[in-house]
């Protein structure tokens, strides 16, 4: 089944899509309009032929994902809280803001980073050593239990957090979009809403399918005994992505097959706490995200194929 180069992610107050060309970001203002932030985007994998091999494809994508992510969330956040300026106003000092808020981002990604490092390598490593767990096969199998379980806990807070709710609705409204794209259905709220919330390529899939390898690959580092080994946990990260960013496009090529239903069923049941069932407003939001990359000659020449096709969803933020 050939897939239709269009991701997705949930903002603030709205939904960006995004194309092999093209990234586009329509947020929901106070006043009930809709903007939308729409530019070029060409990812560095499609020029350069040693970082377009499998693997190291998946790696370098994660990396451009989040940087997108996190300027989509960024410029969401200021749409979706701004007050109306009077026509022609400028500030004058927004070269610098805009200097100032890219030094932002990449400080919030290196933040985010090393979060994540000390959460999901460090801590459940230091754990396991605490229960007093040293065999190789022992150790990588409660290590990488804790880190399920970690990453179960996530998704269970980020479920109950009341400001989230809406973030999670326009997750759903995302997948239902997509859905509707995949099925050649007519782009509008309804038709879009009787679509199913749930995607088997959504970012939580990808990043269960993450958990799950990184079990595997830190079970034949062995147990980390010296910052070193640490170090090694973490570098592997990069191999771990990439192999998952494979699975999810084979999963895509082959989503018919009993193995690849079993391998996305646990994700679609996490879905059940990354996403909620969006309003009509919602899907209006996402739609006018999507219309905006649906222009791609990449995603039009799918679009016309007479053959099914499956849209490659990015991770939510």
């Amino acid at each position: 089944m050939p897939s239709l180069p269009v991701g997705g992610q949930a903002v603030i107050e709205g939904v960006m899509m995004r194309s092999p060309s093209r990234v586009a970001v329509a947020v929901r203002r106070p006043d009930g309009t809709i903007e939308v932030m729409e530019r070029a985007f060409r990812s560095v994998t499609a020029g350069n032929r040693l970082l377009g091999l499998p693997i190291v494809r998946g790696a370098v994508s994660l990396f451009e994902t989040l940087y997108l992510g996190i300027t989509a969330l960024n410029w969401s956040a200021e749409e979706a809280t701004r007050e109306e300026k009077p026509a022609g106003a400028k500030s004058a000092s927004s070269a610098k803001g805009a200097a100032m808020t890219s030094a932002l981002q990449g400080i919030t990604l290196l933040i985010s980073l090393a979060l994540g490092a000390f959460v999901f390598l460090f801590l459940p490593a230091r754990l396991t050593t605490w229960l007093g767990v040293h065999g190789r096969m022992g150790f990588g199998l409660v290590d990488g239990g804790i880190r399920l379980a970690f990453f179960v806990l996530y998704l269970l807070l980020i479920s109950q957090w009341r400001e989230m709710a809406r973030v999670l609705g326009y997750h759903g409204a995302e997948h239902k979009a997509i859905h509707a794209l995949e099925q050649r259905a007519p782009l509008t709220p309804e038709s879009v809403q009787s679509f199913t919330r749930f995607h088997p390529r959504c970012g939580t899939t990808f990043l269960f399918i993450v958990v799950l390898i990184s079990i595997v690959i830190f079970t034949l580092i062995g147990r980390p005994t010296s910052i070193g080994q640490h170090l090694a946990r973490f570098a592997s990260m990069p191999l771990i992505a990439g192999v998952a960013f494979e699975l999810i496009r084979l999963s895509g090529r082959y989503a018919d097959r009993a193995w690849v239903r079993a391998i996305t069923w646990p994700g679609i049941q996490f879905q059940r706490l990354t996403t909620r069932e969006p309003d009509l407003s919602m899907c209006e939001v996402a739609i006018a995200a999507l219309e905006r990359v649906r222009s791609d000659e990449a995603v039009l020449r799918l679009e016309r194929a007479e053959t099914p096709v499956m849209a490659e969803v990015a991770f939510i933020q």
